[in-house]
């Protein structure tokens, strides 16, 4: 039962990444910053490793690949679509909208793959959890730049075109 549960949920993160590609180009597109749409960029490049990596779980699991609609990532991708229409093309402030949402997709895949990893230790699939392990670095450390984007560059400059 709990690798049924396990395998949903490999499915569910699954089409988040495959999501996330599609996503990205356009919140690169969107970003005024050069060090953000870099940012951007890299993350498509570590996304597509994550599919890939995804991809080798499933057939550790002895699964084709398969997706299962992520509900969450999808709300979380509308709300930053959301955002960055409400802000002004070429500002700092459009720049603010899409990290903040960026972010939430980080924080949302930080606890997706932490729980898995967790998760597949229990039957000892070391295997398994190490791919897993890999990919939440690679979450917290896109997490981090996105943080230090904005705090060393971006917030301060929306914080000047309010005035």
């Amino acid at each position: 039962m709990l690798e049924d549960f396990f395998h949903g949920e490999v499915r569910d993160i699954y089409w988040a990444e495959k999501h996330l590609v599609k996503t990205l180009p356009k919140m690169k597109k969107t970003a005024t910053s050069p060090e953000l749409q870099e940012a951007f960029a890299n993350h498509l490049e570590t996304t597509r490793e994550h599919v890939t990596r995804l991809e080798k779980v499933f057939d550790l699991l002895g699964h084709k690949p398969q997706v299962k609609k992520c509900d969450a990532m999808e709300g979380i991708t509308k709300e930053g679509e959301g955002i960055i229409e409400d802000t002004e093309d070429g500002t700092a402030i459009r720049d603010v909208g899409p990290i903040l949402a960026a972010q939430k997709v980080e924080h949302y895949e930080i606890y997706t793959y932490g729980g898995l990893a967790q998760l597949s230790k229990i039957p000892g699939r070391d295997d398994i959890a190490k791919i897993l392990e890999q990919a939440l670095l690679e979450e917290k450390e896109a997490d981090e730049l996105l943080t230090t984007i904005a705090e060393e560059k971006i917030n301060y400059e929306a914080t000047e075109e309010v005035k």
